[in-house]
């Protein structure tokens, strides 16, 4: 609403799945989302912890050039412990679809997030903005590209169609606080089932554009090239360790109620790797095309990032600008080339260079 103004309004109902979110997830993992004391579904009203300073938006955090420690195993258990707990690797097919149900309401932000993601980018649209003139012909190449628009087409049909897990579904730097030593995720106002790899990109792709944009943030005496290996690390990190605690929850509920792969079919341990290898595999590959798609749009789309908007000298931003965008073009094409994050960091690099 802050980018368009009131002719795109935004249902109050919004309100109502954002505080169901925060309970779910909360329930999930108490240690990274704040508790919800009260919610008044008439008034939309959320009465939650408040987060006290030094408490601020990690996106903030990122600019200033602030390292996290903690950053990569607290989000890395926050989306393991939601996203598997929400699924069908954990809950039978009956809870799933009961619980699917209650938020197939959030339909407008949902078909917000199918136009401004998976859309707009890729056609001319009144909304859509750029670091002109730096980016016209970049922007234009989006627009041109029929292999781009053919694999965005798959990734918008996964994100409609596919329920896999109760995702944040806005899960980008600004919706992250932090300390030092504390990391708390907010404002799930876009929440419903939906592909766990969104949730996952969101949160990747928008450290890859804090990765591009330091080069802007750069001054005489900080070149920001630790802070740069400190944000790669962090991706690195991120996944790996979502990875581990993933895989350690399947093998610890493997027994358990899910209905996904039942244990009298898939008791086999050799089966059981095979499985969980192709599971993984195919997020890794989710979670790099819906990070790209999520960079693109913020490029080229109607919203943008400060990462990005307080690098005041435009060229020197659509530099920055240019190289995320090289790469997110080529993740959302490539993404099934890659196997580890490593390779994405090596690419990363590569741009950089």
């Amino acid at each position: 609403m802050r980018c368009i103004g009131e002719s795109w309004p935004m249902t109050k109902e919004r309100a109502y799945f954002e505080a169901v979110a925060l309970k779910q997830h909360g329930g999930l993992c108490p240690e990274h989302v704040p508790e919800v004391y009260h919610f008044d579904r008439t008034m939309s009203l959320i009465g939650m912890r408040y987060l006290e300073p030094p408490h601020i938006i990690l996106r903030k955090g990122l600019i200033a050039g602030i390292e996290y420690p903690l950053l990569a195993e607290h989000m890395s258990e926050y989306m393991a412990k939601t996203l598997f707990c929400t699924s069908l690797l954990y809950r039978s097919t009956t809870e799933h679809k009961r619980a699917v149900v209650e938020f197939c309401g959030n339909v407008e932000l949902c078909r917000l997030t199918e136009q401004v993601v998976f859309s707009d980018p890729y056609k001319v649209s009144e909304y859509n903005h750029w670091t002109s003139p730096y980016l016209d012909r970049d922007a234009e190449t989006i627009r041109e590209d029929y292999l781009l628009k053919i694999e965005v087409a798959e990734l918008k049909s996964k994100f409609c169609e596919r329920a896999q897990a109760l995702i944040h579904g806005d899960l980008h730097t600004s919706s992250v606080m932090v300390t030092p030593d504390s990391t708390q995720v907010i404002d799930p106002e876009f929440a419903f089932y939906g592909p766990m790899g969104f949730d996952i990109g969101a949160f990747i792709g928008n450290l890859i554009l804090a990765f591009f944009a330091q080069d802007g943030h750069a001054g005489q005496g900080n070149d920001r090239k630790s802070y740069k290996e400190w944000i790669l690390k962090t991706i690195e990190d991120t996944w790996n360790l979502f990875h581990q605690k993933f895989t350690a929850l399947w093998d610890e509920h493997k027994n358990g109620s899910g209905e996904a792969y039942l244990p009298a079919i898939y008791n086999n341990p050799e089966l059981q790797k095979l499985i969980q290898e192709k599971y993984m595999k195919e997020l890794l590959h989710d979670t790099l095309g819906f990070g790209a798609a999520k960079m693109i749009r913020r490029i080229v789309g109607v919203a943008h990032v400060e990462d990005f908007e307080s690098i005041k000298e435009a060229n020197i931003r659509a530099d920055c600008e240019r190289r995320a965008l090289e790469l997110g073009k080529t993740l959302l094409k490539r993404r099934r080339e890659f196997v580890s994050i490593s390779e994405v960091i090596s690419a990363m690099k590569h741009i950089q260079s």
